[in-house]
């Protein structure tokens, strides 16, 4: 019969039904995750026979070889249940066939978690490994990442950033061993950091206002880096320890025609008192005493930042006559793990004071014209734009890309499972909790800004059907709304066409709000 069902009535034609039996189910840009896995193999070069060196029912990410190359380290995660959990260990296992693999770390939170994008590497003479270590699974992203060091036989790890309260990432010796450079973001900024493998000072290798997304390090000990900062776009550099040399020049004929718009760093008193720090884009052509049309922008996560880079939608908006207006509130990294967990189980709430508190900042400078003020943003800035515009009815316009309103309603329908289990505990027992964060859609009939709703159809991350409740809501209650719907795409949108649409419905939205013929007056 199972023969009979399995080749007969699906054959082909007919995709057969797809059966779930894992916690963990849902991923974005994979969809349904079934029960292959991704294993580690050898390439001979010679023979173009791959062997693989990591047989089992478990998932192999982030390889690094050993300098001999005779190993090679990696994470997984090999306990019980393991899709409930985020207990990534570090291994290493032998380059041959038949090898066993060796367990090198026992912390019970994330050790190089892959989604981190920071491999373990090993030290020039072999005998150790510098990786990053998570926090407390209770945490999950709101805990602070530290660079650690273990021996390659495993044992005890030293962390070697544990009185720094920042995020690390992507580790990497210097030729002599003696040191570990690394990547710090610190409010507002990523740089270039240098500590001996004994530990001790943190040498700002290169810091400044910039973003440093990656780097590489040659024989020679110069250094190749990719950086950015609010008037250049990402760019290659070559770093001597000292001076910064560029090397590539593909934007240089761009720039040299263009009025880039100035960005300024601002700080300002949250409700509380917190202090919050952000951005302010002033048009190319700003006039002093001028009040502006203001876009509030709010990033995802929660737990991310902006950084001082080159940011193309706030360059844009600011030639179109906006002030741009990016602050980061409490919940976001950069600040400390204290500031990233203040909005634990609690969104919209501190980090909604947080914002509003800098749309006070810009109308009281006098640069943002109060009765032309839109807000907008992508994932959990979609969110927190949701949050915002429920309790604040000064903003004319808002765009909502990717963004959850109705939390309870998302239970089991993203890949966010262990996140919200360990965050909001499970709905039945914490039901007050996810009903106080659903308020954005329970009352929406608070909401009177007209709003633009934008998703992919594929969105794992953030389903559509949270944007497709949120423009229901409105146009049930009679506010102007539009719901955009990008066919294929995750969570983010990466079709060319469709992120330059999305640009351009953005500042449609705005215009027809915050810039008709009737407000030019300033006020």
């Amino acid at each position: 019969m199972k023969k009979y069902f399995a080749n007969s009535v699906f054959n082909g034609k007919t995709p057969p039904p797809i059966v779930i039996d894992l916690f963990h189910f849902l991923e974005d840009g994979v969809g349904f995750i079934d029960k292959s896995q991704e294993h580690l193999y050898v390439l001979d070069l010679a023979t173009r026979k791959a062997d693989i060196l990591t047989p089992g029912s478990f998932n192999e990410y982030l390889p690094a070889w050993s300098p001999d190359s005779k190993n090679i380290a990696f994470v997984s995660k090999r306990g019980q249940q393991s899709d409930r959990n985020n207990n990534w260990d570090l291994y290493a296992i032998a380059a041959q066939s038949g090898a066993k693999a060796r367990q090198l770390t026992t912390f019970i939170g994330p050790d190089s978690a892959p989604d981190w994008d920071s491999r373990p590497v090993w030290s020039p003479d072999g005998k150790s490994i510098a990786y990053l270590q998570g926090g407390s699974p209770k945490l999950i992203e709101y805990a602070v990442h530290h660079l650690a060091i273990i021996s390659a036989e495993g044992g005890t790890p030293r962390l070697l950033t544990a009185n720094l309260d920042r995020n690390v990432a992507k580790p990497c010796f210097t030729t002599d061993g003696k040191s570990i450079l690394f990547l710090i973001e610190d409010d507002g900024n990523v740089h270039l950091a240098k500590i001996p493998v004994t530990g001790g000072k943190i040498e700002r290798f290169l810091a400044g206002r910039r973003e440093i997304s990656k780097f590489d390090l040659g024989r020679d000990g110069k250094i190749a880096l990719l950086s950015s900062t609010p008037q250049q776009p990402n760019a290659v550099f070559a770093f001597n320890g000292k001076n910064l040399r560029l090397i590539s020049h593909q934007n240089d004929q761009l720039l040299a025609q263009l009025n880039l718009a100035t960005t300024d760093e601002i700080s300002f008193l949250s409700k509380n008192g917190t202090e919050i720090h952000g951005f302010l884009v002033k048009p190319p052509h700003y006039q002093p005493g001028k009040k502006y049309p203001t876009l509030l922008m709010l990033h995802g996560g929660p737990v991310g930042q902006f950084t001082n880079q080159f940011m193309f939608n706030w360059q844009l908006f600011a030639a179109k006559g906006y002030v741009v207006v990016g602050v980061n509130p409490r919940g976001s990294s950069g600040r400390g793990e204290a500031f990233s967990k203040a909005i634990y189980a609690d969104w919209g709430n501190k980090d909604a004071q947080d914002i509003i508190a800098g749309v006070d900042y810009a109308i009281a400078t006098g640069i943002a014209a109060p009765s032309r003020l839109g807000i907008g943003g992508w994932s959990y800035g979609g969110m927190l734009t949701n949050y915002t515009i429920v309790q604040d009815h000064r903003f004319q316009a808002a765009v909502s890309g990717a963004g959850e309103s109705n939390i309870l309603a998302t239970y089991g329908t993203d890949e966010y499972i262990d996140d919200y289990e360990q965050e909001l505990g499970v709905p039945w027992k914490n039901l007050d909790v996810w009903l106080r964060i659903s308020f954005p859609f329970l009352h929406a009939d608070r909401i009177v800004t007209p709003t633009l709703f934008l998703g992919g159809d594929r969105d794992f991350s953030v389903p559509l059907h949270n944007s497709e409740q949120m423009y229901q809501a409105l146009k049930s209650l009679g506010i102007d709304t539009q719901l955009v719907v990008y066919p294929g795409q995750s969570h983010g949108i990466s079709k060319p066409s469709y992120q330059r649409d999305v640009l351009e419905r953005y500042l449609a939205w705005y215009d027809k709000y915050l810039t008709p013929s009737t407000a030019t007056t300033g006020k």
